[in-house]
């Protein structure tokens, strides 16, 4: 697999879809500080306009020049047109931060953007960044440095606070990325896991995982693959069962959905796991990536 689009280069003619909306506005100047170039928000009725000097256009086709990372803050309704839209366009990477995406919505916008070769992010994620580099959402770059520790997560929360706990500890950063809470994410970590193998910058991976669903057993079967090192650890280890914690996918549904299993699995590949953050990190520190 090749390398993640954003990593073989970082985007630097980004669209923003609905900018307008106070959280949205607030992620635009969060990018912006970052050194994101954004060259235009689509706000259909407001082409023409500008909001705090971001051009405003009605649709893709009025772009000055051709997007090559999209971000968007649609509503959970609005979001298959947006990717299928983006997709279309050929943009590698797409960025969707909407939480509550109809399910089979979610399951059409992944297969559109797959199709057309496009990276999809999320749905329900804070994005990415790459310290040094830029963001796409909304991670601090504050609580980031660069570096060669890839960070992959399910959890918003928990993705700030490993980024911010790996460069206190003096562990840098390659990439902080968050998969998206849903149960249905664009890409799914085995296919993170190896288009990292393949990235020249990531010396070693973080995942952060969670309850429920299977997508830790097929990043069980691709460790052995990936010839770096892999750090695993999961939140939820003491959730009851058929209790949904936090997140739409965050639901022990049987045994083999629980923390435990997954963790036993992850091991049995060849993963380093941890019980916490604070082992995770000891673990990244004896690697010294």
């Amino acid at each position: 697999m090749t390398p993640l689009p954003f990593l073989a280069s970082f985007p630097r003619r980004v669209v923003v879809f609905n900018p307008t909306g106070r959280y949205a506005a607030a992620q635009v100047a969060a990018m912006r500080e970052a050194g994101t170039r954004l060259i235009g928000g689509i706000s259909l009725g407001r082409g023409g306009g500008a909001q705090d000097g971001l051009p405003l256009f009605d649709t893709l086709a009025d772009l000055p020049e051709p997007a090559d990372a999209a971000v968007l803050y649609t509503p959970p309704e609005g979001v298959l047109d947006a990717v299928r839209a983006s997709a279309a366009a050929g943009i590698p990477t797409i960025v969707v931060a909407a939480e509550y995406v109809p399910v089979h919505d979610a399951l059409r916008a992944a297969r559109a953007a797959r199709e057309a070769g496009s990276w999809l992010v999320g749905p329900n994620t804070l994005g990415l960044c790459v310290p040094g580099e830029g963001l796409l959402g909304s991670i601090a770059p504050s609580f980031c440095m660069p570096g060669r520790v890839a960070v992959l997560c399910r959890s918003g929360t928990l993705t700030l606070t490993m980024a911010r706990l790996l460069s206190r500890a003096g562990l840098g950063q390659r990439a902080v990325i968050h998969l998206g809470g849903d149960a249905v994410a664009g890409r799914n970590p085995h296919e993170y896991l190896a288009a990292l193998a393949a990235d020249p910058g990531t010396a070693a991976v973080l995942y952060c995982g969670e309850i429920g669903g299977d997508k830790e057993y097929a990043l069980a079967e691709a460790i052995p693959g990936c010839g770096k090192p892999v750090v695993a650890m999961l939140v939820g280890r003491h959730a009851p069962p058929a209790r949904r914690m936090g997140h739409a996918g965050a639901l022990v549904g049987a045994a083999r959905e629980s923390a435990a299993a997954k963790l036993a699995a992850l091991a049995e590949a060849g993963a380093l796991t941890a019980r916490d953050p604070e082992e995770a990190i000891a673990r990244l520190g004896g690697l010294r990536p």
